[in-house]
This record gives C-alpha cells, sequence and structure tokens, in this order.
C-alpha cells in the first residue's frame, strides 16, 4: 500500500511540473495571405515572470531548444525553415557550460505553407520548448498547434 501511494504521489508531483513549464508561456497562432495560395504562419510564445525560452539553435548541448513538428497534410505543403523574430539573447550560463541562445518575454515564429488548391484548412502540429530562469529550468513541455489557413 505505501508503494502504491509513494508511486501516485511522484505520478502526481511529474504531472504538475510538467502543467508548470506550459503555464510559463503563452502561445497565440495567425495566418496571414503573402500570395496566391501562400500563407505566413504566425506562432507567438508571450514568455511569463523572469523566465526564459530556448531558440530553435540553442548553441549547444544540454538545454531543450524550441522545435516544431506539422502534421503532415495533403493540402499543405510547409515551404523553408521556422524562421525567429524577436531579440536574441546570448549569453555564458554555467549550468551548460557554454553560450546559449534564447527569447525573454516574446518571440515570433514564423512558418510559410503553400495550399495546393483553395481550400480553407488547418495547419496542425506541436512545439515543443523548455524555460529556465536563473535558479531553475521546468521540464519540457509540448503544446499543440492549430491554425486556420485559407479560406
Amino acid at each position: 500500500m505505501k508503494k502504491t501511494i509513494l508511486f501516485a504521489a511522484a505520478v502526481l508531483t511529474c504531472c504538475l511540473a510538467m502543467a508548470q513549464s506550459s503555464k510559463e508561456v503563452n502561445w497565440s497562432y495567425s495566418s496571414r495571405k503573402i500570395g496566391d495560395k501562400t500563407y505566413e504562419v504566425h506562432m507567438i510564445a508571450t514568455i511569463g515572470g523572469n523566465y526564459h525560452m530556448y531558440a530553435q539553435n540553442v548553441g549547444g548541448d544540454g538545454p531543450i531548444p524550441t522545435s516544431f513538428t506539422f502534421t503532415k497534410s495533403p493540402l499543405i505543403q510547409p515551404s523553408g525553415e521556422t524562421k525567429e523574430v524577436g531579440q536574441v539573447i546570448k549569453k555564458f550560463e554555467s549550468a551548460w557550460n557554454h553560450d546559449v541562445r534564447y527569447y525573454e518575454r516574446t518571440v515570433e515564429f514564423v512558418q510559410v505553407v503553400k495550399l495546393k488548391s483553395n481550400v480553407k484548412t488547418n495547419l496542425a502540429g506541436k512545439v515543443e520548448f523548455m524555460v529556465c530562469n536563473d535558479h531553475e529550468c521546468l521540464p519540457p513541455s509540448t503544446v499543440d498547434i492549430k491554425v486556420n489557413i485559407g479560406g
């Protein structure tokens, strides 16, 4: 019985810790037509408190970089890499023993996509990210992405 209670407490603690990481970053999504059947998808991260979120190219081993995985669709073709728009900070962090790249307060990620026909659809996927401050890092978090495109 003791082992069951301890196991349940450990699982609950892990779940709460995982939930906290996603609470420190609020995501908003939008799309904008930039050409014939071509759209920019904007994914904006607003980072709370004194936390920072790592860039896609963090600069070495250690912290989990922000990464996007888009669900394959016969209607949508991603074009190029996801770009970052914001004030990137490059700083030595002793926890990782090298320079890292990260964002404070806000960062915008932009992905260009092309529709295969004039339809209304959704770009779906996931974003994985990690936040830290001067004292701690929260466990990585994964958030679902769903953005309306076309129409």
